[in-house]
Order: structure tokens, then sequence, then C-alpha cells
């Protein structure tokens, strides 16, 4: 398991190499946020652009490093289903967002 492989029904399989700089990335985009909150030199909101910077990277660490998504014929089909999820997701927040508002509105 020296190599990354993809075996036949096209789930893809990381090296040892890939896992540890998966997880050291992790360590180093989650020791950012709490760098930037304890320093207490930047300004708010500078130190909530960093977290939420640091936080989508991480994401993006995690799918690629973890869940193995990337631009490959074989991963394509994940990388539709997890849009297909934050489509849902979206419509979810979203819309409960619009009727916890509406409500908000309604009862003022």
């Amino acid at each position: 398991m020296s190599q990354a492989s993809i075996d036949s029904t096209g789930v893809s399989r990381g090296s040892l190499k890939s896992y540890l700089i998966g997880f050291v990335l992790s360590l180093i985009l989650t020791t950012i946020p709490f760098a930037l909150v304890l320093s207490g030199t930047w300004s708010s909101s500078a130190i909530i652009a960093g977290i939420f910077s640091a936080g989508i990277v991480q994401i993006l660490v995690h799918l690629h490093y973890f869940l193995h998504l990337d631009s490959s014929s074989a991963a394509r089909w994940n990388v539709i289903a997890l849009i297909f999820t934050l489509l849902i997701m979206a419509l979810f927040v979203g819309g409960t967002l619009w009727i916890m508002s509406s409500l908000n509105y309604r009862m003022m």
C-alpha cells in the first residue's frame, strides 16, 4: 500500500504518505485559528476572516486527502454526489433561515 491505487469499484485508496500529509495539514489548519484568537493582535474582523478561511481550506484538505475526491474519472460520481448533498443542505439551511426570519417579522 505504498502508492495510491483504485480498485474495480472505482474507490481510491491513499498511501500512508498522503494520509500523513493530510493529517499534518489538518493539525496546522486547526492550530492557526487558535493562534489568531490567542494572540489578540489582529482586529476581530481579521480574526473571523482567518478562522473562516482556515476552515474552508481544511474542508478542501479533508476532501482531497481523506475522502480522495479529485478530478479523476473514478471519483467523478462521488463529486457529483457531494455537490448534490451540498445543494440539499443549502436548501434546508436557506429555507429554515427564510422561515425563521418570516416568523420573526410576523411576530413583531
